[in-house]
Formats: structure tokens, C-alpha cells, sequence
């Protein structure tokens, strides 16, 4: 059995993602070559915004992470503290060089088994989170639906065995009109057949609270949804806050890529990938592909692909302001990234 969990965007976690990721694409859009590493914590009607950032770029940060907050549908006043100091030197040093700035362990998978190359389980949990904020956000008769939300889906093999939704609503519905609303237009919209399928729809109850209301958020803490759902390795280093130089970013996307393509060329039915950078060496120290029914790829992938960080900035034209879109849904599986496109031959 696969265990997938997926959040909306109104999570405590991923509202610290999506601002981390806002702030780097601001800076980007005004300085390309904007060196920034950020993190965002937020609690109870405070939010903190820390971390390194080197460029030419003069902003307001506390405004952008204002409008990203009530953006997501928090309507409450929120004052940020922006404590944001340079980058340091030997990073920046190493970088110039052309070799990674840090250590770093890097996977990549992709699978035949969905269009989008990804899980089965992991591909249903984030339609149906993407499904509740855009009822949320799009349509009047779900006003009463509000920003904070979790999706678990269970599966065997390719298949789902249960569904379970918490959202938070408004205080003025009642947990039955909940349930048989999100029940008709989300779970029996998406899945013509579910015999067999346990849904729970706001199983503890009501839901009226939600975000720094009552939860902790931090970016990084929810790297398996960002990734592969949780089912398979996804590596060491979380992404939203970091410029496309990092390496923890950089390699997650090359390796991504890298698998996509491989098994697009029919390499193989799954494809994954393990990259291990070293700070300063500008290849990785350790590199290893396989499918899933143990065939090695690894001379492959060093032929058909450059896992130099220069070479992988350039290819997949990473240094646009285009991450405030992957903090929500996941990073993979969505052709308008650049590391999804199919173009080995």
C-alpha cells in the first residue's frame, strides 16, 4: 500500500513555501543573477523572513510576503520581520568557480505509470488539493470553503483503496453539507468508479481555523509532497527560498529531468537517479541510475546529460522568476517547468 499526503495553499508550511518563493522570483525578475537562500517561519500572527541573499535588487520583502499571505485567502493583518543578511563570500567564491556550493544528496524518479510520469497515488492527491483551491478560489457557490487543507490518498498498486480530506470552511456550514458538497464535486467528479474507495471528508469534525492560526510553519517541511510523494528517496535538501545555483535545487530538477527523459526514450518502465555533489567539485562525486527492474543507466545518463551546475543552469534556462509557481502541488509533473520537457533523443 502507498501512503500520499498533499496540502493546499493555505498550510501553515506551504504558506512559508510559497512567500520564500515569491521573494526569490522578485528578485529575479530584477537581478537574474541574484545569489538568495531564504527561510520563512510563521506562528500565531507572527512571520519571520531570514536568510543570505547577494544581488543588485532593491525591494520591499515584507510587502511581497503581505500580498502572497492574503493572495492565498488569509485576511487577517500579518507584519513580517525581515531579517535578511550577504551571502558569504567562500559560497559565492565557489560558485564563480563553476563547482557546487555545498554537499548535497540529489534523486530523480520518473515512471511510465501516468501522464506525468509520476505516481499514480501522488498525481490523484495533488488534482484533488489543486481541485479545492480552485472551487475556493473560483467559484461562488464554495465561499464558505477557506485556505487551510490536507489530501491523504492510500493506493494499492495503481489503484485507491481510500481518500481522506480535512479543510477548513467557514463557521456558518455544518459538517453534512461539507461532506456531500466536496464529496460530489471533488472525490465522485474525479473518480467515475469507487467501489472500494473509503472517502472521509472532515472526519474529526468541523474545521473553522486554519494556517499561523493555529499551526507552526516553517519552508522545508513538506519536501515529500514537493517531490514524490513520500513513496520514493527525494534527496537531502528542501527547495522553495533557494536562487536555481543552489545545488540542492539545481540537482533535484537535473535529476528529475534526467529520469523523465530516460524513460520517455523507453529506457525503461521507472528510472531513478541518485546524484551526490561535493562543495567546490564540479561534477558529482557520485552518480547512479537504474530502472526499476535493476538495469543499470548510469553511462547513459553521463552521455546524454551535463551534471555540472553551469551547464544545467544554462540547459534548462533556470534563472527566471518561475518558483513561486512550484510551491504548491509539487515541483514535478507540470510541463510549464523547464526540468519537465521531453527533449533527449
Amino acid at each position: 500500500m502507498q501512503f500520499v499526503e498533499v496540502v493546499t495553499k493555505g498550510q501553515a508550511d506551504k504558506i512559508c513555501d510559497q512567500i520564500a518563493d515569491a521573494v526569490l522570483d522578485e528578485y529575479l525578475r530584477r537581478e537574474p543573477n541574484s545569489r538568495v537562500s531564504l527561510e520563512v517561519f510563521g506562528s500565531h500572527g507572527m512571520m519571520v523572513i531570514g536568510g543570505e541573499v547577494t544581488s543588485k535588487a532593491d525591494f520591499d520583502v515584507a510587502t511581497v510576503a503581505k500580498q502572497v499571505y492574503h493572495e492565498i485567502g488569509y485576511l487577517d493583518e500579518i507584519e513580517p520581520f525581515v531579517n535578511i543578511a550577504l551571502d558569504s563570500p567562500d559560497s559565492i567564491r565557489t560558485s564563480e568557480r563553476g563547482g557546487a556550493n555545498d554537499m548535497c544528496i540529489a534523486s530523480g524518479y520518473a515512471t511510465n505509470a501516468t501522464p506525468q510520469f509520476l505516481p499514480a497515488s501522488l498525481v490523484l492527491a495533488q488534482a484533488i488539493a489543486k481541485r479545492l483551491d480552485d472551487l475556493r478560489l473560483t467559484d461562488s457557490s464554495f465561499n464558505w470553503l477557506r485556505p487551510d487543507g490536507k489530501v491523504m490518498v492510500g493506493f494499492d498498486g495503481q489503484h485507491p483503496k481510500f481518500i481522506k480530506i480535512m479543510v477548513q470552511h467557514d463557521d456558518s456550514v455544518d459538517d453534512s453539507m461539507v461532506r456531500t458538497k466536496l464529496f460530489e464535486r471533488v472525490v465522485a467528479s474525479m473518480l467515475r468508479n469507487l467501489d472500494g474507495v473509503k472517502v472521509d471528508i472532515n472526519y474529526s469534525g468541523k474545521i473553522t481555523q486554519g494556517g499561523f492560526q493555529v499551526d507552526t510553519g516553517v519552508t522545508g517541511k513538506k519536501l515529500a509532497a514537493d517531490t514524490y510523494g513520500g513513496v520514493l528517496p527525494w534527496g537531502a535538501g528542501s527547495l522553495s527560498g533557494k536562487d536555481p545555483s543552489k545545488i540542492d535545487r539545481l540537482s533535484a530538477y537535473m535529476c528529475r529531468f534526467a529520469a523523465k527523459n530516460l524513460v520517455a526514450m523507453g529506457a525503461g518502465r521507472t528510472v531513478m537517479i541518485e546524484a551526490i555533489y561535493s562543495r567546490g567539485e564540479e561534477k558529482p562525486v557520485f552518480l547512479r541510475a537504474r530502472t526499476g527492474e535493476g538495469k543499470d543507466l548510469t553511462e547513459t545518463v553521463k552521455e546524454k546529460f551535463d551534471f555540472r551546475p553551469a551547464s544545467i543552469l544554462e540547459r534548462l534556462d533556470l534563472r527566471r522568476p518561475i518558483y513561486k509557481a512550484t510551491a504548491c502541488y509539487g515541483h514535478f509533473g507540470r510541463n510549464e517547468f523547464p526540468w519537465e520537457k521531453l527533449d533527449v533523443k
